[in-house]
């Protein structure tokens, strides 16, 4: 089993930013494609940025040049640096990972942008 926990998210103002952190433990031998998706109020979750074969990376055409998705490998934890937020990103952020067959969610933490 693979748990993902995440932190860094709340309430921040149009313009600001955040950085969102996603811890994963457990039985994380050959863990992959680690990444952030989120699913905002009344709408289907959507893939906000995540990493691909080996250190490749794919956005969301909405938050590319806004948004960095990171890494430390040391220290298992993927990172989501989020600035200019607009309140259009209010969601809830859930990390994403890979191992074989299955998918592993975190359980999600929200972000919400005042305008």
């Amino acid at each position: 089993q693979v748990q993902l926990v995440e932190s860094g998210g709340g309430l921040v103002q149009a313009g600001g930013s955040l950085r969102l952190s996603c811890v994963a433990s457990g039985n994380i031998f050959r863990l992959s494609g680690m990444g952030w998706y989120r699913q905002g109020p009344g709408k289907a979750r959507e893939l906000v940025a995540s990493y691909t074969s080996g250190s490749s990376t794919n956005y969301a055409d909405s938050i590319k040049d806004r948004f960095t998705i990171s890494r430390d490998n040391a220290k298992n934890t993927v990172y989501l640096q989020m600035n200019s937020l607009k309140p259009e990103d209010t969601a809830v952020y859930y990390c994403n990972a890979n191992q074989g067959f299955r998918t592993y969610w975190g359980q999600g933490t929200q972000v919400t942008v005042s305008s």
